[in-house]
Protein backbone atom coordinates (compact mmCIF):
# COMPACT_ATOMS: atom_id res chain seq x y z
CA UNK A 1 0.00 0.00 0.00
CA UNK A 2 1.30 3.62 -1.10
CA UNK A 3 1.27 5.91 1.94
CA UNK A 4 1.09 9.21 1.36
CA UNK A 5 4.57 9.55 3.00
CA UNK A 6 6.08 7.41 0.80
CA UNK A 7 4.46 8.88 -2.20
CA UNK A 8 6.01 12.46 -1.01
CA UNK A 9 9.34 10.29 -0.50
CA UNK A 10 9.36 8.64 -3.88
CA UNK A 11 8.19 11.94 -5.63
CA UNK A 12 11.18 13.78 -4.02
CA UNK A 13 13.35 11.36 -5.22
CA UNK A 14 12.38 11.30 -8.48
CA UNK A 15 12.30 15.10 -8.85
CA UNK A 16 15.91 14.80 -7.27
CA UNK A 17 17.22 12.41 -9.78
CA UNK A 18 15.82 14.64 -12.52
CA UNK A 19 18.20 17.60 -11.42
CA UNK A 20 20.72 15.74 -11.04
CA UNK A 21 20.89 14.92 -14.90
CA UNK A 22 20.86 18.10 -16.38
CA UNK A 23 20.73 16.83 -19.86
CA UNK A 24 17.55 14.94 -19.09
CA UNK A 25 15.88 18.40 -17.56
CA UNK A 26 16.53 19.97 -20.68
CA UNK A 27 15.46 17.10 -22.78
CA UNK A 28 11.98 17.40 -20.87
CA UNK A 29 11.17 21.23 -21.98
CA UNK A 30 13.51 20.98 -25.15
CA UNK A 31 11.93 18.23 -28.11
CA UNK A 32 12.50 20.57 -31.25
CA UNK A 33 14.90 19.57 -33.33
CA UNK A 34 15.95 22.14 -36.42
CA UNK A 35 18.27 22.01 -40.00
CA UNK A 36 20.07 24.20 -41.40
CA UNK A 37 18.83 23.98 -44.49
CA UNK A 38 21.93 24.74 -46.66
CA UNK A 39 22.97 21.13 -45.43
CA UNK A 40 20.16 20.41 -48.75
CA UNK A 41 21.49 23.24 -51.07
CA UNK A 42 21.59 21.19 -54.08
CA UNK A 43 18.15 20.01 -53.15
CA UNK A 44 16.07 22.67 -52.66
CA UNK A 45 16.34 24.50 -55.90
CA UNK A 46 15.10 21.71 -57.81
CA UNK A 47 11.68 21.10 -55.43
CA UNK A 48 11.38 23.53 -52.50
CA UNK A 49 8.32 21.93 -51.42
CA UNK A 50 9.37 17.96 -51.93
CA UNK A 51 12.28 19.01 -50.03
CA UNK A 52 10.62 20.55 -47.24
CA UNK A 53 8.35 17.81 -46.69
CA UNK A 54 11.08 15.09 -46.63
CA UNK A 55 13.01 17.19 -43.80
CA UNK A 56 9.55 17.02 -41.74
CA UNK A 57 9.14 13.45 -42.42
CA UNK A 58 13.10 13.22 -41.06
CA UNK A 59 12.17 14.29 -37.81
CA UNK A 60 12.68 17.92 -37.94
CA UNK A 61 10.22 20.69 -36.67
CA UNK A 62 12.40 23.92 -36.94
CA UNK A 63 14.47 24.79 -40.07
CA UNK A 64 17.07 27.99 -40.52
CA UNK A 65 16.90 29.39 -44.25
CA UNK A 66 20.00 30.79 -46.17
CA UNK A 67 20.28 32.20 -49.25
CA UNK A 68 17.90 35.20 -49.62
CA UNK A 69 18.43 37.78 -51.91
CA UNK A 70 16.16 40.98 -52.73
CA UNK A 71 16.51 39.75 -56.71
CA UNK A 72 15.74 36.12 -56.53
CA UNK A 73 14.20 35.96 -52.79
CA UNK A 74 14.44 31.99 -51.65
CA UNK A 75 15.11 29.90 -54.66
CA UNK A 76 12.46 31.69 -56.59
CA UNK A 77 9.83 31.70 -54.12
CA UNK A 78 8.55 35.06 -51.96
CA UNK A 79 8.52 34.98 -48.17
CA UNK A 80 5.21 34.22 -48.10
CA UNK A 81 5.23 31.47 -50.87
CA UNK A 82 7.98 29.69 -48.65
CA UNK A 83 6.14 30.71 -45.36
CA UNK A 84 3.16 29.19 -47.23
CA UNK A 85 4.84 25.80 -47.68
CA UNK A 86 6.63 25.13 -44.06
CA UNK A 87 3.17 26.22 -42.59
CA UNK A 88 1.64 23.17 -44.75
CA UNK A 89 4.57 20.28 -43.12
CA UNK A 90 4.63 22.16 -39.72
CA UNK A 91 7.66 23.62 -39.57
CA UNK A 92 8.82 26.74 -37.77
CA UNK A 93 11.50 29.23 -39.65
CA UNK A 94 13.00 30.04 -36.20
CA UNK A 95 15.98 31.65 -37.20
CA UNK A 96 17.68 32.84 -41.30
CA UNK A 97 20.94 33.23 -42.31
CA UNK A 98 21.17 36.79 -44.44
CA UNK A 99 24.49 38.07 -46.22
CA UNK A 100 24.49 41.70 -44.79
CA UNK A 101 28.10 41.94 -46.47
CA UNK A 102 27.00 45.40 -47.80
CA UNK A 103 25.78 46.84 -45.00
CA UNK A 104 28.24 45.20 -42.39
CA UNK A 105 31.21 46.87 -45.05
CA UNK A 106 29.31 49.99 -46.58
CA UNK A 107 27.02 50.70 -44.17
CA UNK A 108 24.09 50.48 -47.14
CA UNK A 109 21.14 49.68 -45.23
CA UNK A 110 18.91 48.16 -48.57
CA UNK A 111 19.97 44.58 -48.04
CA UNK A 112 19.17 44.82 -44.43
CA UNK A 113 15.57 46.49 -44.36
CA UNK A 114 14.81 43.63 -46.95
CA UNK A 115 16.11 40.73 -44.94
CA UNK A 116 14.08 42.17 -41.96
CA UNK A 117 11.01 42.46 -44.07
CA UNK A 118 11.50 38.78 -45.11
CA UNK A 119 12.14 37.35 -41.82
CA UNK A 120 9.13 39.35 -40.23
CA UNK A 121 6.74 37.68 -43.39
CA UNK A 122 8.57 34.49 -42.01
CA UNK A 123 8.36 35.05 -38.74
CA UNK A 124 11.61 34.46 -37.28
CA UNK A 125 12.90 34.78 -34.09
CA UNK A 126 16.38 35.52 -35.25
CA UNK A 127 17.68 37.74 -38.02
CA UNK A 128 21.07 35.52 -38.38
CA UNK A 129 24.55 37.01 -40.13
CA UNK A 130 26.23 34.17 -41.70
CA UNK A 131 29.62 35.25 -42.89
CA UNK A 132 32.68 37.55 -42.82
CA UNK A 133 34.08 38.04 -46.29
CA UNK A 134 38.07 37.37 -46.26
CA UNK A 135 39.25 41.36 -47.02
CA UNK A 136 37.33 42.55 -43.85
CA UNK A 137 38.87 40.25 -41.17
CA UNK A 138 41.77 42.75 -39.50
CA UNK A 139 41.30 44.08 -36.16
CA UNK A 140 39.61 47.30 -37.08
CA UNK A 141 37.51 45.71 -39.71
CA UNK A 142 35.68 43.66 -36.64
CA UNK A 143 35.47 46.59 -34.59
CA UNK A 144 34.15 48.30 -37.69
CA UNK A 145 31.15 45.03 -38.00
CA UNK A 146 30.73 45.23 -33.87
CA UNK A 147 28.94 48.37 -34.22
CA UNK A 148 27.55 47.76 -36.88
CA UNK A 149 25.88 44.52 -35.49
CA UNK A 150 24.91 46.81 -32.84
CA UNK A 151 22.65 49.00 -35.04
CA UNK A 152 21.54 46.70 -37.22
CA UNK A 153 20.23 44.63 -33.79
CA UNK A 154 18.13 48.00 -32.65
CA UNK A 155 16.55 47.72 -35.72
CA UNK A 156 15.84 44.72 -35.67
CA UNK A 157 14.45 45.04 -32.38
CA UNK A 158 12.34 47.45 -33.46
CA UNK A 159 11.00 44.84 -36.14
CA UNK A 160 10.05 41.99 -33.27
CA UNK A 161 12.83 39.75 -34.37
CA UNK A 162 16.65 39.70 -32.36
CA UNK A 163 20.82 39.54 -34.51
CA UNK A 164 22.84 36.38 -33.78
CA UNK A 165 26.24 36.40 -35.47
CA UNK A 166 27.61 32.76 -36.75
CA UNK A 167 30.75 31.92 -36.71
CA UNK A 168 33.60 29.83 -38.62
CA UNK A 169 36.92 29.14 -37.24
CA UNK A 170 38.49 32.24 -39.12
CA UNK A 171 37.33 34.36 -36.14
CA UNK A 172 39.27 32.46 -33.85
CA UNK A 173 42.74 33.87 -35.39
CA UNK A 174 44.65 36.06 -33.15
CA UNK A 175 45.27 39.39 -34.36
CA UNK A 176 48.29 40.86 -32.06
CA UNK A 177 46.76 38.72 -29.34
CA UNK A 178 43.60 39.30 -29.49
CA UNK A 179 40.97 36.83 -31.94
CA UNK A 180 38.30 38.52 -33.95
CA UNK A 181 35.71 36.92 -32.27
CA UNK A 182 36.75 38.57 -28.55
CA UNK A 183 36.15 41.84 -30.24
CA UNK A 184 32.80 40.80 -31.47
CA UNK A 185 32.08 39.78 -27.63
CA UNK A 186 32.98 42.31 -26.17
CA UNK A 187 31.96 44.77 -28.06
CA UNK A 188 28.62 44.30 -29.01
CA UNK A 189 25.39 45.35 -26.64
CA UNK A 190 24.86 41.37 -24.29
CA UNK A 191 21.43 42.77 -24.42
CA UNK A 192 21.00 42.85 -28.05
CA UNK A 193 23.69 40.96 -30.01
CA UNK A 194 23.27 37.08 -29.17
CA UNK A 195 25.76 34.46 -30.82
CA UNK A 196 24.93 31.16 -33.03
CA UNK A 197 27.55 29.23 -32.13
CA UNK A 198 28.86 26.71 -34.71
CA UNK A 199 30.37 23.49 -32.44
CA UNK A 200 32.05 21.85 -35.32
CA UNK A 201 33.76 25.16 -36.03
CA UNK A 202 34.84 26.08 -32.36
CA UNK A 203 36.44 22.73 -32.03
CA UNK A 204 38.11 22.58 -35.61
CA UNK A 205 39.75 25.58 -34.51
CA UNK A 206 41.15 24.28 -31.38
CA UNK A 207 38.83 25.90 -29.16
CA UNK A 208 36.12 24.86 -26.42
CA UNK A 209 32.79 25.66 -26.37
CA UNK A 210 32.53 25.04 -22.52
CA UNK A 211 34.73 27.76 -21.67
CA UNK A 212 33.02 30.49 -23.95
CA UNK A 213 29.84 29.09 -22.18
CA UNK A 214 31.19 29.61 -18.49
CA UNK A 215 32.88 32.98 -19.84
CA UNK A 216 30.11 34.25 -21.48
CA UNK A 217 26.67 32.87 -20.19
CA UNK A 218 23.64 33.53 -21.82
CA UNK A 219 24.97 34.80 -25.29
CA UNK A 220 24.90 31.57 -27.24
CA UNK A 221 20.83 31.74 -28.29
CA UNK A 222 21.54 29.12 -31.13
CA UNK A 223 23.94 25.76 -32.14
CA UNK A 224 24.91 24.47 -35.06
CA UNK A 225 25.33 20.97 -34.47
CA UNK A 226 27.72 19.82 -37.17
CA UNK A 227 30.10 16.74 -36.51
CA UNK A 228 33.59 15.95 -37.50
CA UNK A 229 35.24 12.73 -39.67
CA UNK A 230 36.92 10.64 -37.53
CA UNK A 231 39.85 10.10 -40.06
CA UNK A 232 39.72 13.84 -41.96
CA UNK A 233 38.54 16.66 -39.40
CA UNK A 234 37.86 18.99 -42.48
CA UNK A 235 34.69 16.61 -43.21
CA UNK A 236 31.57 16.83 -42.11
CA UNK A 237 29.90 13.36 -40.75
CA UNK A 238 25.87 12.22 -38.99
CA UNK A 239 25.87 13.55 -36.03
CA UNK A 240 26.79 10.74 -33.15
CA UNK A 241 29.22 8.95 -36.39
CA UNK A 242 31.98 11.59 -35.95
CA UNK A 243 34.94 12.73 -33.28
CA UNK A 244 32.39 15.34 -31.41
CA UNK A 245 30.68 14.27 -28.04
CA UNK A 246 28.05 16.94 -27.99
CA UNK A 247 26.64 15.58 -24.96
CA UNK A 248 28.81 18.18 -22.45
CA UNK A 249 27.32 20.66 -24.50
CA UNK A 250 23.74 19.79 -24.66
CA UNK A 251 24.52 19.29 -20.74
CA UNK A 252 25.48 22.70 -20.21
CA UNK A 253 22.79 24.18 -22.78
CA UNK A 254 20.96 26.81 -20.13
CA UNK A 255 24.62 27.89 -19.24
CA UNK A 256 25.04 28.69 -23.20
CA UNK A 257 21.39 30.24 -23.13
CA UNK A 258 20.70 28.13 -26.15
CA UNK A 259 17.29 28.46 -27.28
CA UNK A 260 17.68 26.50 -30.45
CA UNK A 261 20.44 24.28 -32.81
CA UNK A 262 20.19 23.48 -36.04
CA UNK A 263 21.59 20.22 -37.56
CA UNK A 264 24.07 21.23 -40.20
CA UNK A 265 26.41 18.83 -42.57
CA UNK A 266 27.97 20.29 -45.43
CA UNK A 267 29.76 17.59 -47.15
CA UNK A 268 30.21 14.12 -46.69
CA UNK A 269 26.99 12.13 -46.56
CA UNK A 270 25.83 9.09 -45.99
CA UNK A 271 24.41 7.64 -49.38
CA UNK A 272 22.67 11.26 -49.48
CA UNK A 273 21.53 14.12 -47.49
CA UNK A 274 18.34 12.97 -47.10
CA UNK A 275 19.59 9.42 -45.40
CA UNK A 276 22.20 12.08 -43.55
CA UNK A 277 19.64 14.35 -41.59
CA UNK A 278 17.46 11.41 -41.16
CA UNK A 279 20.55 9.58 -38.99
CA UNK A 280 21.60 12.81 -37.70
CA UNK A 281 17.69 13.53 -36.31
CA UNK A 282 17.44 9.70 -35.24
CA UNK A 283 20.98 10.01 -32.95
CA UNK A 284 19.91 13.61 -31.79
CA UNK A 285 16.13 12.32 -30.45
CA UNK A 286 18.15 9.64 -28.65
CA UNK A 287 20.79 9.85 -27.51
CA UNK A 288 21.17 14.10 -26.91
CA UNK A 289 18.07 15.52 -26.21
Amino acid sequence: MVTRRNFIINTSLAATAVLALPSLAFSMNKKEIGLQLYTLREELPKNVKETLEKVAASGYTNVETYGFSIKDQFWGLTPVELKKILDDNKLKAVSGHYNLGSYLYDGNTAELIAAIEAAKILKNEFLTVPWIDEPFRKIEDYKKIALRLNQAAKMCKEAGLKLAYHNHDFEFQKHDGITGYEILLNETDKNLVYFELDLYWVVRSGNDPLKLFKENPGRFKLWHVKDMDKTNPALNTEIGSGSIDFKPFFKEAKQSGMVHFFVEQENNYAGDSFQSIKISSDFISKELI
